[in-house]
C-alpha cells in the first residue's frame, strides 16, 4: 500500500472511531445526584445571602487590625457573629444526620509589611465529613476572606464595608454550609471565612502550611473573592458569566522530574488545578441554567492575588471564582463621593441574585466532587511499541461502590473533554484507532450511581 493510501487508511479509521463515541460530560451524574444538586440548588436563598452581606457590612470595618473585642464593631464582632451562625446551621440540621463541626481556627500573625505589631488572626472553619469511609479523608475546600479594608490595608479605624470584597464570598460560603449541611456526601466538605487576606493571604496560608505538615488530603480548593458585581464600569450588566482562574504549571525555580515528564509528553494544560477547574465548569453548567464559567487560563489577574495562592503553593489543585468585569471604584476605597461618583465598596453596588447564581455554581461542583470517586491515581500511557492504538493503565480505586471507569480524549488544541469511551471495571484498557500521539488523554473513575471522579493525566510508561 502506498503511503498515501496509508495515511487516508489511517484517517478514516481515526474518523470512525471518534464517531462512535459522542461528545461526552466527565463530570456525569446519574438522575438520583442530579436531583440532590438540583435540590441543593433551589435551597440557595439571595435573600439570606443579602441579610448576611448587610449584616457583614454592619460592623463598619472587618480590618484585620481592627477592634477585636467590641460587640458591635471590627473583626472581633465579625468573626463571633460568623461561628454563632453556622453553630445554627449545624444544630438545626442535626436532626438530618448532620454532623458538621464549628471551630476558630486561631494563630498569632508576626510583624510585617502590612501587619504593624503581632496580630490575633481567626479563621472560622466549619467541617462536614464525608460519610463513606474510603472517602472520608478527601477533602474539598471552599472559601471566601471575611476580612475588609479600606484605601489602606493597615488602617483598621477607617469605615470599610467589604460589601462585594469580600462579605460576597463569605455570604456564600455561609450559604453553602447552612443549606449543603442538610445532605450527606461521600467525601469531607470544609466551608472556610478566612481573615487576613489584605494583609497577605495570611488567614488562608495558615490553613494550608497546618493541612500540607498533616498530609491532608485536599483535593480540590475553591476561592470566593469578589462575586457579587454584575455591572461593569460602563453600564454593562453581566449576569450570567463568573470567571474561574487556574493555574497550569506551578511556576518555581526548578522543575521536579514528574513536572518534566508531563510536560515533555505535552500535559501542560493538565495538571490538577486545570482538571479541577475542567470538572467545576461542566458540573456548573450541566446543573445551573443559564450560567457560563469562563475558564481563565492563569493563576489570578494581574496585580491583585486570592486565597487559593497558599493551597497552590502547598501542591493542592486550587482556583478562584470572580465576577467577570470588576469595578475598581468600588474595591479598596475610603468610602466618599469625589466630583459626583460615589466611591467605597457598599451594599447598594452589590448584586445579591447574581451572588446567589454563583453560589448555586459552587455548590454544584462541590457537590458533585464530593459524591463522586477520586481521581485515578498512577494514570500511565504505555509506549512500548510505535503503534496507532492507544493504551493505557491505572490503579484500582479503592472506594467500595466502585462500577468502572472511561478513558476520555480531546484534541491537543482543544480546552475540554471532547469524547469517551467506558472500558468497564477494569485497570487496563486499549482505545483502538486513535493514536495516543495526536490527542489528550486521560482517565476517569465512576461510581454505581454514575458520579464521576475528575480526570487523571496518564504520564508514559515504558520498560527499562
Amino acid at each position: 500500500m502506498s503511503t498515501t493510501k496509508t495515511i487516508k487508511a489511517f484517517s478514516l479509521a481515526a474518523a470512525v472511531a471518534a464517531m462512535a463515541f459522542s461528545e461526552m460530560s466527565v463530570a456525569q451524574t446519574s438522575g438520583k445526584s442530579a436531583a440532590l444538586i438540583s435540590d441543593i440548588a433551589s435551597k440557595i436563598s439571595a435573600q439570606r445571602i443579602e441579610k448576611n452581606i448587610r449584616k457583614l457590612v454592619s460592623f463598619e470595618t472587618r480590618n484585620t487590625l481592627s477592634d477585636q473585642k467590641s460587640e458591635t464593631r471590627g473583626i472581633g464582632a465579625a468573626r463571633r457573629w460568623i461561628k454563632s451562625e453556622l453553630e445554627s446551621c449545624a444544630k438545626a440540621n442535626g436532626a438530618n444526620g448532620s454532623r458538621m463541626k464549628v471551630e476558630f481556627d486561631e494563630h498569632i500573625a508576626q510583624q510585617a509589611v502590612r501587619i504593624p505589631q503581632p496580630t490575633q488572626l481567626v479563621n472560622v472553619v466549619a467541617t462536614l465529613p464525608g460519610t463513606q469511609a474510603a472517602s472520608v479523608d478527601r477533602l474539598y475546600v471552599v472559601s471566601g476572606h471575611y476580612d475588609s479594608m479600606p484605601s489602606s490595608p493597615v488602617d483598621g479605624e477607617t469605615t470599610a464595608p467589604g460589601a462585594n470584597d469580600d462579605a460576597s464570598g463569605t455570604a456564600a460560603v455561609i450559604e453553602l454550609a447552612c443549606v449543603m449541611s442538610q445532605y450527606q456526601f461521600d467525601a469531607t466538605l470544609v466551608f472556610m471565612t478566612v481573615a487576613g487576606e489584605e494583609q497577605g493571604l495570611i488567614g488562608a496560608s495558615f490553613w494550608a502550611k497546618a493541612a500540607k505538615a498533616k498530609g491532608l488530603n485536599v483535593a480540590g480548593m475553591i476561592t470566593n473573592d469578589i462575586i457579587g458585581n454584575s455591572k461593569s464600569p460602563d453600564g454593562t450588566v453581566i449576569k450570567n458569566r463568573v470567571r474561574l482562574f487556574a493555574e497550569g504549571v506551578f511556576p518555581s525555580k526548578e522543575m521536579s522530574d514528574d513536572t518534566l515528564t508531563i510536560m515533555r509528553s505535552g500535559g501542560e494544560n493538565d495538571f490538577p488545578t486545570r482538571q479541577l477547574a475542567r470538572f467545576i465548569k461542566e458540573a456548573a453548567e450541566r446543573n445551573i441554567p443559564n450560567m457560563t464559567v469562563d475558564m481563565i487560563y492563569r493563576r489570578d489577574r494581574y496585580l491583585r492575588g486570592g486565597d487559593h495562592t497558599p493551597f497552590l503553593e502547598a501542591g493542592y489543585a486550587a482556583v478562584r471564582l470572580t465576577e467577570p468585569v470588576e469595578d475598581y471604584r468600588h474595591q479598596h476605597q475610603n468610602p466618599r463621593l469625589e466630583n459626583g461618583v460615589q466611591l467605597g465598596d457598599l451594599p447598594e453596588f452589590v448584586d445579591f441574585d447574581y451572588v446567589a447564581n454563583v453560589t448555586r455554581v459552587n455548590a454544584a461542583a462541590l457537590a458533585a466532587l464530593a459524591l463522586g470517586p477520586a481521581a485515578p491515581k498512577e494514570v500511565q500511557m504505555e509506549t512500548l511499541t510505535l503503534e496507532n492504538d492507544s493504551t493505557l493503565r491505572w490503579k484500582a480505586n479503592g472506594e467500595p461502590d466502585m462500577a468502572g471507569y472511561k478513558i476520555v480524549w480531546r484534541d491537543t488544541t482543544a480546552a475540554y473533554w471532547q469524547h469517551s469511551q467506558d472500558v468497564g471495571n477494569v485497570t487496563r484498557a486499549t482505545v483502538k484507532g486513535i493514536s495516543k500521539d495526536n490527542v489528550i488523554f486521560g482517565v476517569v473513575a465512576y461510581d454505581k450511581d454514575g458520579n464521576a471522579s475528575v480526570a487523571t493525566y496518564p504520564v508514559p510508561f515504558r520498560l527499562r
